[in-house]
């Protein structure tokens, strides 16, 4: 005990020295770090990327990057284009021919498809000769534009995807390049980071994971600034055709973009506001400027510190962390509300005492409570790091370090400052019982059986609340209705076939491609069809198509040798996914997708298969399946084959667009109810059936974010429970302290489950941040009442003091918490205005509760012994 005590005294003598005796030293050294680290601020940067919000070793990325790379389906951008003439004539065909133009030369676009370049494959139906010989398209000079309408809006492979219903808006699809380059360096970098977590790395492989991870870094940052600047020029193109037509964009990119630019703005507006009410707060209440100075002074240099580092390391801000900043500037201005009142109390119970003494004295009476308060703040922080979620993660790591480095600041800034500058004269008003918050230690003594009932019942309804929440919500919600991206999302959700991706690759059973091997026709009898044709194959009599050519035979015209170039080719590699067997499996489960009623347009090998059976009028066999493959064109085959079929691995893929402004979207229900019925009534096994696409990536981030909340806020509230009984050495103080945060963080979950708000990765937050200044509150104010009741020996009079000293510091710090957030309700993100509108609801439960259901507790449990006899 005496070595303890012995070095506390060594370490208060070392801190008296340096910060109180020293001052201007400590200062300028501050200045310097500050310095410094606002000059690392220029290479500060936000990322939004895919990559910064998915699940920590998610192995449903790597499939999403391999079959990305395997399809060579890469991001795309998609403008709606609603003409004010006329869809189809001349004037609005050629305007979308112009703009497709434009669209095409800018860099990093692969193609562009819109209803002018697709082909024509039933306007009218043509002979497989001629289809291959050349391709119509609506610029085709004699081609039938009704007709050609009837084929946007009713055939299997343009309906829904196109032209909407009422013809009255088309899309243009930009396909991007895939950035091969980019999937390599991050399944590389992933492979790992998953052999450093599970295995461990050698010292080679250590520093391979440093090279790998920073070239990946520089390169994604330089793939993102060519995205926002596509994004931008292909806004430009568009901007210049809105005098004909309205125009939207919509696709991941454009969205990682907006997003950015709303964090930028958030960042500045709310920042800007915070601060400005926060010199508001100070002078208001204190009226004097160094009190307005000091604080202000410490909040910053906190946050550019924090930054500046951040910056210099290339530690990068998300979606998620970018809320690190205000929250910083919050629990740093409660350390420093609590530490100034406290120094105003002192000095005005003895005005004639030493600076030096006046500054030691509420160091020692503050330091302790703001360090366990700290502390317990960690803790509920250090919650998000077991999301699984990178973005929350670095949230947690984020606030856990700029909480130590504020608390450090406000011990360091604020006791040096009032040494430099004159103590003046004492302005606190003394008269602590005319305050404010007295109004609540009263409620609490003449009616603290209606504050329990009433916290009965906000507990029973907040459970209920909490039994529905949901974790399910859709991006076209983050947007407010009249942003460009709702309303582009929304054109092309409702009118045009979905927006969010859903990929179901099959894999045939290694026991079929014995029987499509025995099957396949040789190439010599590909090419003379000899032993295979009978008099009622439509390839028959071939020789004579010239004579006999009509409407009714479109497969006139056709040669002997009119697939023979690629006959060997085919043949070397046969596909059960395109033998009749095959395609009949894909075409039952194509069919029962588009009967899903969240699922838009569905595109797969059961589109040309349907093209297959109208060409040849009934139903065809293997043989004739590949002599119609031959014989399309290569653009045709590029459209509708290519992307949904790999020869050499034995596998295809089903495409889908989900359509999120369904109501009740449930993406995981869905998800099962497809894998069923693939297994049940589709025939397939379960190890041939794999989802992909940014439906299962973002659901399964969704899943981690509600698993990990339920997996840690009882882990949390146990952790600060222990860290409770520590400093107040008492299982009883710690209950009773603990409670009202467990009912704040319970009644905002609550609340949104009540009103419809989706558990997201903003609002995933709100229960470690409510638990964090809750639990900081109630430390604060309950180190404060066992003082006063040592002194008073009453608990109604040791209630009354607090709540007229400590209960003061609180009420100014929860009225700038609940201001403060509360503006972020100006902000374009709708999830950063119920990240503010839910945090500034939760202060104010954690305020009230803190100031009436905490004393009530206390009077009623009487945790610090008996009274004492007056």
């Amino acid at each position: 005990m005496s070595s303890s005590s012995s070095l506390l005294r060594t370490i208060s003598q070392i801190y008296r020295t340096l910060v109180i005796r020293l001052p201007y030293h400590v200062l300028t050294a501050m200045v310097v770090l500050t310095l410094v680290a606002a000059f690392g601020m220029t290479n500060f940067k936000l990322d939004a990327s895919a990559d910064s919000l998915t699940l920590e070793h998610d192995t449903s990325i790597d499939y999403f990057r391999e079959i990305s790379k395997r399809y060579q389906s890469g991001d795309f951008l998609v403008l709606t284009y609603s003409p004010k003439t006329e869809m189809f004539s001349d004037e609005s065909i050629n305007t979308l021919k112009q703009l497709s133009d434009d669209l095409a030369k800018v860099e990093g676009v692969a193609s562009v498809y819109s209803m002018i370049d697709v082909p024509l494959l039933y306007s009218p139906m043509r002979p497989l000769a001629e289809q291959k010989e050349s391709t119509r398209t609506l610029l085709t000079p004699d081609v039938d534009r009704a007709m050609a309408k009837e084929e946007f809006l009713n055939s299997p492979i343009y309906r829904d995807t196109l032209l909407s219903k009422d013809g009255t808006t088309t899309a243009l699809l930009l396909n991007l390049k895939v950035n091969d380059q980019y999937i390599e360096m991050a399944r590389n970098r992933d492979a790992l980071r998953l052999k450093r977590d599970t295995q461990g790395l050698s010292a080679a492989e250590t520093q391979e994971l440093e090279r790998v991870s920073a070239e990946f870094l520089a390169y994604r940052t330089a793939s993102a600034a060519q995205d926002a600047a596509r994004v931008e020029i292909v806004r430009g193109i568009a901007a210049k055709y809105r005098d004909r037509a309205q125009i939207f964009l919509g696709g991941v990119s454009m969205i990682t973009t907006d997003m950015i630019a709303y964090i930028k703005s958030d960042l500045v507006v709310f920042g800007g506001a915070l601060i400005a009410f926060m010199i508001f707060m100070l002078a208001f209440l204190f009226r004097q400027w160094r009190f307005v100075v000091l604080p202000l002074t410490t909040c910053l240099m906190s946050v550019v510190m924090m930054l500046g580092w951040l910056s210099w390391i290339d530690w990068r801000m998300t979606v998620i962390s970018s809320n690190f900043v205000a929250l910083l500037l919050i629990m740093v201005f409660a350390f420093t509300i609590y530490v100034v009142v406290r120094y105003r109390e002192i000095h005005a119970a003895d005005p004639d005492a030493e600076q030096e003494d006046l500054v030691m004295q509420t160091v020692r009476d503050m330091v302790v409570p703001c360090l366990y308060s700290a502390l317990t703040t960690i803790v509920a922080f250090m919650s998000l790091v077991m999301s699984g979620i990178r973005p929350v993660i670095d949230f947690g790591w984020m606030m856990t370090i700029g909480l130590c480095v504020g608390f450090i600041l406000v011990f360091v800034i604020l006791p040096a400052g009032l040494m430099i500058l004159p103590k003046g004269q004492p302005k606190d008003r003394g008269d602590n019982s005319a305050a404010l918050t007295v109004k609540f230690s009263k409620l609490a003594e003449f009616h603290g059986g209606k504050i329990l009932l009433i916290s009965l019942v906000v507990a029973l309804v907040s459970g209920w609340g909490i039994s529905r929440l949901q974790v399910e919500n859709r991006f076209v919600d983050y947007f407010k209705e009249d942003s460009e991206i709702h309303q582009g999302l929304s054109v092309i959700d409702r009118q045009l076939g979905g927006t969010v991706t859903l990929d179901i690759v099959l894999d045939a059973e290694k026991n079929t491609l014995e029987v499509v091997e025995a099957e396949t026709p040789t190439a010599e009898q590909e090419a003379t069809g000899d032993e295979v044709l009978d008099a009622e194959d439509p390839f028959a009599d071939a020789a004579a198509a010239e004579s006999t050519a009509t409407e009714e035979d479109p497969f006139a015209e056709m040669d002997e040798d009119a697939f023979a170039d690629d006959s060997a080719a085919t043949a070397s590699v046969q596909s059960y996914w395109f033998s009749v067997a095959g395609l009949d499996q894909i075409k039952q489960l194509h069919e029962f997708l588009e009967a899903q009623p969240e699922i838009g347009k569905v595109q797969s090998l059961a589109t040309v298969y349907q093209l297959a059976h109208d060409i040849n009028k009934g139903k065809l066999n293997d043989f004739e399946l590949n002599v119609l493959r031959n014989m399309l064109s290569d653009d045709i085959k590029n459209f509708l084959i290519k992307p949904y079929l790999v020869d050499e691995l034995q596998q295809t893929r089903i495409t889908m667009r989900i359509i999120e402004t369904t109501p009740n979207l449930k993406r995981a229900e869905l998800v099962e109810r497809i894998r069923q019925y693939a297994e049940t009534d589709g025939g397939f096994k379960q190890e041939q059936v794999h989802f992909t696409g940014m439906l299962v990536l973002y659901n399964n981030m969704l899943a981690s974010l509600f698993h990990s909340q339920i997996a840690t806020i009882g882990v949390v509230f146990f952790a600060i429970m222990l860290m409770m009984v520590a400093l107040f050495r008492s299982i009883k103080i710690a209950i009773i302290a603990i409670l009202p945060n467990i009912l704040a963080a319970g009644t905002v979950l609550g609340a949104m489950g009540l009103v419809g708000i989706p558990l997201d990765m903003m609002t995933t937050t709100i229960a470690a941040i409510v638990v964090g200044v809750g639990v900081d509150q109630a430390i604060q104010y309950f180190y404060r009442f066992r003082v006063e009741f040592e002194y008073t020996g009453s608990y109604v009079e040791a209630m009354h003091r607090s709540h007229a000293s400590i209960g003061r510091a609180m009420y100014y710090t929860s009225v700038t918490i609940v201001v403060g957030f509360s503006i972020l309700m100006l902000s374009q993100f709708i999830p950063s205005i119920y990240f503010g509108v839910l945090t500034a609801f939760a202060m104010f439960m954690a305020i009230v509760g803190s100031l009436t259901l905490l004393p009530k507790l206390i009077l009623m449990m009487k945790p610090l012994g008996a009274e004492k006899s007056a």
